[in-house]
């Protein structure tokens, strides 16, 4: 795992996220096999990251091989021309594109038969082969870019058919994309059937959210500053929230969306994973298991969900689309609340909360502190201190806090320390989210990864909510487009505590 390194000055231009990590070049070649190759996950997202990691130098031409495997009958050279239009265009790239895509070899086959999977073996095998690696030192890395349903079927097959066959120092390792089930049920026998096959270090379960530059810089936050540890409780913190809103809809995917809805989309996953960092003890390490066990604490802690702390919405036009049904209850807006049992947080409402369709595109934690006693300015109206962490767009992290306003007279006014990343590190490049954690799975480190037993906890939470709603028990209340959500759920706000600031808007900073 790379270790944490005290920094007292910013980056500097030509500096990049390389220093923070050690070398991960081992004894033995690297393969990366990409399943689902041709579908849009790979080609927008896979793809792009593996370039930016080889680009960067953590991948080596003479170390790699990059294999691409779906059902589609193409060539090498056509996956390449896929593959190129999502990578950086201009002269300046053209070389590092060009090289990359020369890593990368296709090989078509059905994801439930075995002839596939021993081509792709017998692939593989003559790269390693080319390599000098002696059998059982190379390290295979499969990386699921394809729905879950297919997991079971496909794990077996690498399993049976692309693994290594001697334990030299080399490694299987198999990294598998959200959503992990549907519910409690489906989440462990999916577990089951993958954990059959494959140990637990071998399994990586990727969130995507755990790799974001403001997510990963929660636990330096809370641990490495020592103003935040007294503050950090229910004694000053009146409620937080966990906020990922878009501005757009389904946009021609809602028949796949309308299986999930915005719960197991977004709020049973990406906010759940925020909430823990926030919520989480200190670990006694950085290690990933001692990470993760604290995590899994906050999780079991969380009490049920109570009906009367849940807002469910859809947006109008939402069944517009052919591949809804026109009955279709599937919430698009969710806004409900979870509550901590334990010293540090009884009392303390955590409030999910996410959209589509809503009136703007942002990703955010905000942490509302309490009114302060004996207010002698008489500004309580104005709003309470908030520290924010924007996770998208605009990177930042500002506190909120009430000032004099220049002038004569002693009035008091909202104002903010701010941290914005494109002022303050200029000229650094902050890596997409899967670049990191790709890499991560390369280097061995599953700090930032589902454990079996943390999805488990996760899915506990939210069933028996999922289960009623898929019953229509709860109704997703109308909402227009372009709004904030169901008038319903800024009541809901209001009744857990939260005081909105009238009057005060953040700007992000001009460069």
């Amino acid at each position: 795992m790379a270790e944490w390194h005290c920094e007292q000055r910013p980056f500097s231009k030509n500096e990049s996220f390389a220093r923070e990590n050690e070398n991960v070049t081992e004894t033995g070649c690297l393969s990366i096999i990409v399943l689902g190759a041709s579908g849009d996950l790979a080609k927008k997202k896979t793809f792009p990251a593996l370039f930016n990691l080889y680009r960067q130098g953590f991948l080596q031409l003479n170390d790699v091989h990059i294999f691409g495997y779906a059902r589609t009958k193409i060539s090498d050279d056509e996956l390449r021309d896929r593959i190129r239009g999502y990578l950086p265009q201009g002269k300046e790239n053209s070389e590092n594109v060009s090289n990359f895509l020369l890593l990368i070899k296709y090989v078509s086959g059905a994801y439930d038969a075995p002839e596939g999977f021993q081509a792709l073996d017998n692939a593989i095998s003559e790269h390693e082969i080319s390599k000098n690696s002696t059998e059982g030192s190379s390290r295979r890395l499969f990386y699921l870019a394809l729905p879950p349903s297919v997991y079971p079927q496909v794990c077996k097959m690498i399993k049976n058919h692309c693994t290594n066959k001697s334990d030299l120092g080399g490694w299987t390792r198999i990294v598998v994309e959200k959503p992990f089930g549907k519910d409690l049920a489906s989440a462990e026998e999916l577990s089951s059937q993958i954990g059959e096959l494959f140990e637990e270090p071998q399994i990586y379960r990727i969130d995507h959210y755990l790799g974001k530059e403001l997510v990963q810089n929660l636990l330096v936050l809370r641990f490495a500053n020592r103003f935040f540890l007294p503050l950090w409780n229910r004694d000053n913190i009146d409620n937080i929230q966990i906020v990922f809103r878009e501005d757009f809809g389904t946009e021609g995917r809602g028949g796949y969306f309308d299986q999930y809805g915005i719960i197991r989309d977004i709020i049973q996953n990406h906010l759940l994973q925020v909430l823990c960092l926030v919520a989480m003890e200190k670990p006694v390490s950085l290690k990933p298991e001692h990470v993760r066990d604290e995590k899994v604490k906050v999780l079991q802690s969380v009490a049920p969900i109570l009906d009367e702390e849940v807002v469910l919405g859809q947006y109008d036009g939402y069944k517009d689309d052919p591949t809804v049904p026109d009955i279709s209850n599937t919430p698009t807006f969710a806004t409900m609340i979870l509550r901590i049992h334990n010293e540090r947080w009884e009392g303390v409402p955590f409030i999910l909360k996410a959209g589509k369709a809503l009136n703007s595109r942002k990703a955010e934690i905000r942490v509302q502190f309490k009114d302060v006693p004996g207010d002698i300015f008489k500004c309580q109206k104005q709003g309470r201190n908030e520290f924010v962490i924007r996770l998208q767009p605009s990177e930042a992290m500002y506190m909120k806090l009430t000032v004099k306003k220049p002038g004569l007279e002693m009035s008091t006014v909202q104002s903010e320390l701010d941290l914005s990343y494109t002022q303050r590190y200029q000229g650094v490049v902050i890596p997409e989210a899967y670049e990191r954690l790709i890499l991560d799975t390369i280097k061995g480190d599953q700090q930032h990864f589902v454990r079996r037993d943390e999805l488990k906890a996760a899915w506990e939470i939210f069933t028996p909510v999922l289960h009623r709603i898929d019953k229509g028990e709860f109704k997703s209340l109308p909402y227009k487009p372009g709004s904030r959500g169901p008038a319903e759920a800024d009541e809901l706000l209001e009744r857990a505590g939260y005081v909105q600031t009238h009057g005060y808007i953040w700007i992000p900073p001009t460069l």
